[in-house]
């Protein structure tokens, strides 16, 4: 694949064509004067003075994706977004202008008829062309730019597929729109699309291991298991279908129990894995209870509090499921890890209308994260703190007498405030009251 020097290094191929094209038929001693090649925009090929030399001008007017090779795709990550796992090329069509310039009575024609036949002679680019026009052999004395030396590392003679010429009709209405964009006279022109340019990223992937064996191997017929078919509605393999915390809350706490309900979860080395994007977070904490083919408990201690900030997690579990000797990892779900409160409820008073509160919890507020308290109806910010943080100093304006439910708001996810175990549900005792 080439690089993204590749649209450049197309260019400077076609030009050094037609450079050599039009020395190999001697151009320049049937016009009587210098023909050089070009590669500007059409308003910046004749100079502010108007002269205006022999010579043709190849110009990229147009960049379109290529239509046979865009279905490939975009380059894949996996599901935390931090790890690659292909790299599709970017495919590319360039649609060239080739003009031909100059004050002689025809010898604009003259210059536009051979450049087109080379275009004609040679449709499609050999990789021993590319390699030479980008690579000159040093015996020639030529000291190339920076931008030219760097085309020779543009990866274009070795990409998969060979660039290929072909003649583009362009109407008299694009035509004049193309002109008119440029703010250019017109000039005696043709269109030409090269086809297709592969540049690729050169950024590391995670490959995949082949396929060893399919199932478990027969020790007598040393075939392997193959396609088992299961008479049963239920997944063959270990599956999640839903994540119940404690108390029928709809978030997980600290030391509380959560239970994940499933098929096929008994088995032995059971074990949770929760994985949090933001933090870039890939933890492991062993199942609680005993193995359930049904359920599986999940209890995050609160001992390990600096490792679970608040947050959304992914949660699977890992196991080895009875009869098999691999351990097998089941579906992720989605689970928020909610903050609780531990020094509620208290009371407050006022002094000249206005109530300071210290809330503290768990687990600690990280560095980015983003708390409010929410107190009955009235969402207040913090005070300054330095992050990370278990307390948080709240300063109440105006403040008004009772007693006010409150919860605890990171980055959106909220400490719990409902009982909803009781029936009907009421409020947990988590309330502040101010006098």
């Amino acid at each position: 694949m080439s690089t993204a020097l590749a649209i450049a290094g197309v260019t400077a191929v076609l030009r050094d064509r037609l450079n050599d094209g039009l020395v190999n038929h001697n151009v320049a001693a049937i016009t009587g004067s210098t023909v050089n090649v070009t590669v500007m925009a059409p308003d910046r090929v004749v100079p502010p003075n108007g002269t205006e030399s022999s010579g043709l001008n190849l110009f990229l007017y147009q960049v379109t994706a290529n239509p046979g090779w865009r279905n490939e795709g975009l380059p894949s990550h996996d599901a935390g977004g931090r790890q690659r796992l292909s790299n599709p090329p970017l495919a590319l069509d360039l649609h060239y202008l080739v003009s031909a310039y100059s004050e002689g009575d025809l010898h604009a024609e003259i210059l536009l008829g051979y450049a087109m036949q080379l275009m004609h002679e040679f449709p499609v680019i050999s990789r021993d062309m590319i390699r030479r026009a980008l690579n000159p052999s040093p015996d020639l004395g030529i000291v190339l730019p920076s931008a030219l030396q760097a085309l020779a590392e543009c990866g274009l003679a070795d990409q998969l597929e060979l660039l290929r010429i072909t003649p583009a009709a362009l109407d008299t209405e694009a035509s004049s729109r193309l002109w008119t964009a440029t703010q250019a006279s017109l000039r005696p022109s043709a269109a030409y699309l090269v086809s297709v340019v592969l540049i690729e990223a050169q950024r590391p992937t995670r490959p995949s291991l082949p396929v060893l064996t399919r199932g478990e191997v027969d020790p007598l017929s040393l075939r392997d298991r193959g396609v088992v078919v299961n008479p049963d509605v239920l997944p063959p393999l270990p599956t999640l279908t839903a994540i119940l915390p404690d108390g029928g809350q709809p978030v997980m706490r600290l030391d509380e129990t959560v239970v994940l309900s499933g098929h096929r979860l008994d088995g032995s080395g059971r074990e949770l894995r929760l994985a949090n994007d933001r933090f870039d977070i890939e933890a492991t904490v062993a199942a609680a209870g005993g193995s359930d083919p049904a359920l599986i408990e999940l209890v995050i201690p609160a001992s390990r509090a600096a490792d679970f900030p608040v947050g959304v997690y992914q949660v699977s579990a890992r196991l080895v499921p009875d009869g098999e000797t691999q351990a097998r990892e089941t579906n992720r779900l989605g689970a928020a890890l909610a903050p609780n409160i531990t020094n509620l409820p208290q009371s407050i008073a006022r002094v000249g209308g206005t109530a300071q509160l210290t809330v503290q919890f768990t687990p600690q507020l990280r560095a980015g994260q983003r708390a409010s308290l929410l107190l009955g109806t009235r969402e207040i910010a913090p005070q300054p703190y330095t992050a990370p943080t278990a307390s948080l100093d709240f300063v109440i304006d105006d403040a008004p007498s009772g007693d006010f439910p409150t919860r605890l708001r990171i980055d959106g996810i909220d400490s719990p405030i409902i009982d909803r175990a009781a029936t009907p549900p009421r409020f947990l005792d988590f309330t502040v009251s101010i006098t």
